[in-house]
This record gives structure tokens, C-alpha cells and sequence, in this order.
């Protein structure tokens, strides 16, 4: 068992943004993550968090999951069935034991991501063409989190650290410091060729057709279809980020460097939020782009709350909200139904269907 224990300190984020201090850290540690929200509705959205250090991490690749515990003790298990890797996931996470709590913030938690392809290890899913570019799963305990709090422009440092470790830290004055320096390395990016794609626009449009014919047979609710597009760059990837997170800015932006490979992305959803035992999930479909006048805005959000196919398509979420929820919660409720959201680019039907664990 690693007994974590966390040093904090508040101060004022009004001349900073998750970017800059993004920049300013990733020189310092390698390795480093950003998890921004750069629009968000409301206070429950409103945090952005840099993470760097980490002191332990879990990953599954191929087929075996692999652990990184402060110590330096290191643990491999092959995957001999789906339950070792919850167990595994289990097992990790109890490894750790946090005081009380000394913030509303998450400082002490695991960052990192599970892909699509994970699924095969919870539900009777059979993947047709498994992909091992990267790992399937990757989530790490930061000993740095930098929580930013838009909402009350306030800059939250945490750091843990696990007791009889005697390795030298930097500190939260020493970090305090490279933030507020007015020093950080850019880079610039160029990808002169075009992009090439694993179907050509006449083998997607047929998916599409066939997609098509499935959902009127009734075989399936929906078909997200999706096809990869690659091109070669030279430079630093972080640009393509700040470029994504200017046309397509959200509640739910991150950026995660893993060294060999980087993954970002934009949503204005989290897939699922958990507090208190209570489970909760925000079905958004049903999107308007505004058009930066408030007149012609309110037109197009009676016009969206009204429109047919977007509303079917967002019934339709609500109701598969409300069947995963069900099957691990008790008192599924939809708390909200089809309300008129407000972002800086677009107008969304947004609900909640929320359930208390069992």
C-alpha cells in the first residue's frame, strides 16, 4: 500500500491559461498532460487541469497489462480472461490510499484514457481488425496537478508525493516559479503534403448506403462510420492542437504526450460523470451553428428545439443513456430533457438521465 500524501497552495489565474502553463511544464517534465476547458456552460465544466510527474502508471497492450508503482516495483499479467484486466485495474487502484480530502478538486486521482477497441474487455464485443498502434489503455498518478478554475479564475497546486519516499522533489515554490516565468519554447509546424485515407471517398460512400439499409432493416439504432486520415509533418503536434482548440473550442479538450505518441481531442460531453455514487450522463445531439447575433441565434434555437430529425436523434440517445445507466444503477431519472444550451460556436439540445449506483 503507497500512502499518498498532497501539499497544496491557491493563488490568483488571471494573467494565466491552461496553454501557457502547458508550454512552460512540458520542457521541465517529459511526458506532461493538459486537460482543458476553453468553453464551458456552467461551474460543473469549468476546470482545466496540467498534470506532469507521474510517480505510477497502468497500461494494456497486446495482450497483457503492465503496472509502475512508485517503488520501482513493476508488475506483468497476461490476460487470460476480461476479468483480469478490471481486477488488474482493481488492484491498482487500491494500491493507493489518500487522506481526507483537501480540496473539492480531483488532485490524487488516475489521468488517462481507454480507446474504442477496449470494449471487447467488458462486453461480448468482437473487434474485426484489432489495431496496436498504441495501448488500448493508459492511466497514471500525476505527483503535479494543476487544477485552473475558470469560473473563480483561481490556480490550485498540488503535489503528491508517497511517505518514505526519499527522492528529491522540486516543490511547489520551485513550480510556482517556472508558471508565472514569462519563458517557454515554441515550435512551428509544417506538413506540406496532402493527406491519404484507408478508404476512398467511393468505398466510404458505400459504408453509407449500407449503414443506411441496416438502420431501416432495424438491426441497429445507430452507425457511427469513420475513416483514417494520415499526413506527414515535421515540427511540434502541440500546434495542431491550439489550432483545434480555436475552430472547435469546448467544455472537454485535452492533450496527452506519451512520448512516442500523442493523442488529442475535442468534446463538448463527458461520456460519464460520477459523484456521490450518483451516475449521470449528458446526452447532446441536436447542433446549430450561431451566427454571432443574438436575434437570429434565438430564431435558430426555437427552429433546432423544433426540428424533426434532430430530435429523433436525440430521443434516441436519451433512451440508450437510460438503458446503460439501468444496468448498474438504480432510479434512473431524466432530469432534463431537451434543453436549449448556449456555446460560443454552436447551439445544442442537451439532456441529463442520472442514476444512483448499486
Amino acid at each position: 500500500m503507497y500512502k499518498l500524501s498532497t501539499q497544496t497552495k491557491k493563488m490568483l489565474a488571471d494573467t494565466l491559461t491552461p496553454v501557457n502553463i502547458y508550454l512552460k511544464l512540458r520542457d521541465v517534465f517529459a511526458g506532461s498532460i493538459l486537460l482543458e476547458s476553453s468553453d464551458y456552460h456552467g461551474n460543473e465544466n469549468s476546470l482545466s487541469f496540467v498534470c506532469c510527474d507521474p510517480i505510477a502508471s497502468i497500461q494494456l497492450k497486446g495482450n497483457k497489462i503492465d503496472s509502475v508503482f512508485p517503488d520501482g516495483q513493476k508488475s506483468s499479467k497476461p490476460i487470460t480472461s476480461n476479468e483480469v484486466v478490471l481486477q488488474s485495474l482493481e488492484d491498482f487502484r487500491n494500491s493507493f490510499e489518500v487522506g481526507p480530502a483537501i480540496s473539492k478538486y480531483p488532485y490524487a486521482g488516475l489521468f488517462g484514457y481507454m480507446t474504442y477497441d477496449t470494449v471487447r474487455f467488458f462486453e461480448d464485443v468482437i473487434i474485426q481488425k484489432e489495431e496496436d498502434l498504441i495501448p488500448d489503455l493508459v492511466y497514471k498518478v500525476y505527483r503535479y496537478v494543476i487544477v485552473i478554475d475558470h469560473f473563480s479564475n483561481e490556480l490550485i497546486l498540488f503535489e503528491n508525493t508517497v511517505e518514505g519516499d526519499t527522492h528529491p522533489v522540486m516543490g511547489l515554490a520551485k513550480l510556482e516559479k517556472i508558471i508565472y516565468s514569462n519563458r517557454f519554447a515554441t515550435f512551428s509546424f509544417q506538413s506540406p503534403n496532402g493527406e491519404v485515407s484507408n478508404l476512398t471517398d467511393q468505398d466510404y460512400l458505400q459504408m453509407v448506403q449500407s449503414g443506411i439499409q441496416h438502420c431501416k432493416r432495424g438491426d441497429v439504432f445507430q452507425i457511427v462510420l469513420s475513416r483514417r486520415f494520415e499526413r506527414n509533418f515535421s515540427g511540434d503536434e502541440f500546434n495542431v492542437y491550439r489550432a483545434l482548440r480555436s475552430i472547435n473550442p469546448s467544455p472537454y479538450l485535452f492533450y496527452f504526450d506519451y512520448g512516442s505518441f500523442k493523442i488529442f481531442g475535442s468534446s463538448p460531453e463527458a461520456q460519464i460523470q460520477i459523484k456521490n455514487k450518483e451516475a449521470s450522463i449528458y446526452p447532446i445531439a441536436g447542433t446549430f451553428k450561431r451566427t454571432g447575433n443574438d436575434h437570429e441565434d434565438a430564431l435558430l434555437a426555437e427552429k433546432l428545439s423544433k426540428d424533426e430529425k434532430e430530435n429523433a436523434e436525440h430521443v434516441m440517445l436519451v433512451d440508450l443513456a437510460r438503458n446503460d445507466l439501468s444496468r448498474s444503477a438504480d432510479h434512473v431519472t431524466v432530469e432534463v430533457f431537451k434543453e436549449v444550451q448556449y456555446y460560443s460556436h454552436v447551439i445544442h439540445l442537451v439532456s441529463k438521465v442520472s442514476g444512483k449506483l448499486q
